[in-house]
């Protein structure tokens, strides 16, 4: 994409973001979107097919940058999940007027649907679980759950309890330390 087209785009972003802190996605219509972005309708269509696959997009760049996890940028942390966890936390601390807004908004649980895909995605890549007699896709939903859970109760707090404190918190609950991977 040239610089216009991101341009663009970043306004759309942003007009769908304004109007998702104010009401429920299902009620946005395209016409509140392009009439916010201060685009034409033929410009919004270029860029998204329909009003889901602007949601999708939006995710996807979201939660994609929130999950990548590079630890060579992380000077002085080994790269356990409990470090990775906290990193999340830290982005949805960063962008709080964007993403802990939006996943507090009346659209909250939809968001949390993509925020929970990346989740599970990262939870199943980074722990190596032994023999169990419990069911792996039961235990995978539920640490999804209880992670997501914990992500929302944090924001009811306002994130008053450091992302370390909270990665913690929850790696201790659920015992993970014991199954993380040692190429994690």
């Amino acid at each position: 994409m040239d610089r216009r087209q991101l341009k663009t785009r970043k306004a759309i972003f942003t007009a769908f973001r304004t109007l998702l802190m104010k009401k429920r996605y299902e009620n946005i219509t395209v016409q509140e979107i392009i009439d916010e972005a201060d685009i034409g309708r033929s410009t919004f269509y270029a860029h998204f097919e329909t009003k889901d696959l602007l949601l999708d997009a939006m995710c996807e760049e979201i939660f994609h940058h929130i999950f990548e996890y590079d630890p060579c940028t992380w000077e002085g942390h080994d790269s356990e999940l409990e470090d990775k966890l906290a990193h999340i936390l830290w982005h949805i601390r960063g962008a709080k007027n964007d993403i802990s807004g939006i996943l507090m908004s009346e659209s909250g649980s939809m968001f949390m649907k993509y925020f929970e895909g990346h989740l599970r995605a990262l939870l199943e890549e980074n722990l190596s679980i032994a023999e169990t007699d419990v069911p792996r896709e039961f235990l995978f939903s539920h640490l999804t759950a209880s992670f997501s859970s914990a992500v929302l109760w944090w924001l009811r707090e306002k994130m008053q309890t450091e992302p370390e404190t909270l990665s913690h918190y929850f790696v201790s609950v659920t015992g993970l330390d014991k199954y993380a991977s040692s190429n994690i």
